[in-house]
């Protein structure tokens, strides 16, 4: 446990055996640990002459559904190239605990559930799954079964419900093939895709409800947070009796409202993250490390496989 706090460890790990529910808000950072780059950071190559704010927003798909649907495809691509770590390992270890353990995340990368966790709230959406464009009532259709090099031991049964006529599988395999043209023809890429490749004519796929395009299950600039997920992250936070904040920046709100109003009703905050937040002074314990290192201490100490 080189450069960690080993009170601060065992003192969470008490917490956690004692806590009757044990609730976690995740960032960026967690996923950062992962090789996940942070939305804002630089791209290069052809997507670096847009910036994400100019796709990730429903005008966006409106005007240049193609160009969104393939930027999209590019990142779940990427994204499939990389495995949870052990910070995630570690709450999803914590489910074993009496108390069971829920993870209220912000970000979309389903690395939670890669890792292993079943109770995860994704308060910003998934970019592992896909929706109707025109809300017309059709079901997400899940992409998680075929994302990530991943531990493979979660229960995938949810994951399984897809359209029968936007298959998974056929996402997925177009999704790498958008990669690899990115990856050798560069800005030429879209152009191949749009005219020479045989994609534009199958991508975004439509819903089989409707007709309309399918889109990324990811809260877009200007939209709404998802109000179920929304609701059920507040209702966690009034109730929780222990409430750990991983890897994020605490700034961002309405999420960053969680560990607040979980501090207003009695439960323990626990920080877990690298640089201080304006959270760290709240926080009744601290713990100045990445989410891998720390976690997985914890979840040694309390004898759970991580």
């Amino acid at each position: 446990m080189h450069g960690l706090d080993d009170q601060a460890v065992a003192r969470v790990s008490e917490l956690l055996k004692g806590s009757t529910q044990p609730v976690a808000l995740t960032g960026a950072g967690i996923s950062a640990e992962s090789g996940v780059p942070t939305f804002r950071s630089g791209e290069s190559g052809f997507w670096g002459r847009f910036r994400p704010e100019d796709l990730a927003t429903p005008e966006a798909f409106a005007a240049d559904p193609l160009l969104v649907w393939c930027w999209y495809a590019w990142r779940r691509a990427q994204l499939a190239e990389l495995s949870p770590n052990d910070g995630h390992r570690a709450m999803a270890a914590f489910e074993q605990l009496p108390g069971g353990f829920t993870v209220i995340t912000q970000n979309v990368d389903g690395l939670h559930q890669a890792g292993g966790s079943h109770n995860v709230i994704e308060v910003h959406g998934s970019i592992a799954a896909v929706r109707c464009s025109a809300d017309c009532g059709a079901r997400r259709y899940l992409l998680h079964e075929h994302n990530h090099k991943h531990d493979h031991n979660h229960d995938r049964e949810r994951d399984r419900e897809r359209d029968r006529d936007a298959s998974a599988e056929a996402v997925f395999a177009s999704d790498r093939e958008v990669a690899r043209l990115v990856a050798e023809q560069g800005d030429a890429a879209f152009a191949t895709i749009s005219e020479g490749s045989g994609l534009s004519g199958r991508l975004p796929p439509q819903c089989s409800g409707c007709g309309a395009y399918l889109r990324p299950d990811v809260v877009w600039f200007g939209e709404q947070l998802p109000l179920e997920a929304v609701n059920r992250a507040f209702e966690l936070s009034e109730s929780a009796d222990l409430f750990l904040v991983v890897g994020t920046s605490s700034v961002v709100y309405p999420a960053a409202a969680l560990p607040e109003v979980a501090a207003e009703r009695g439960a323990v905050l626990v920080e877990i993250n690298p640089e201080p937040t304006p959270l760290s002074d709240r926080a009744d314990v601290v713990i100045r490390s990445g989410s891998g290192p720390a976690l997985s201490a914890v979840a040694q100490r309390l004898g759970l496989g991580a």
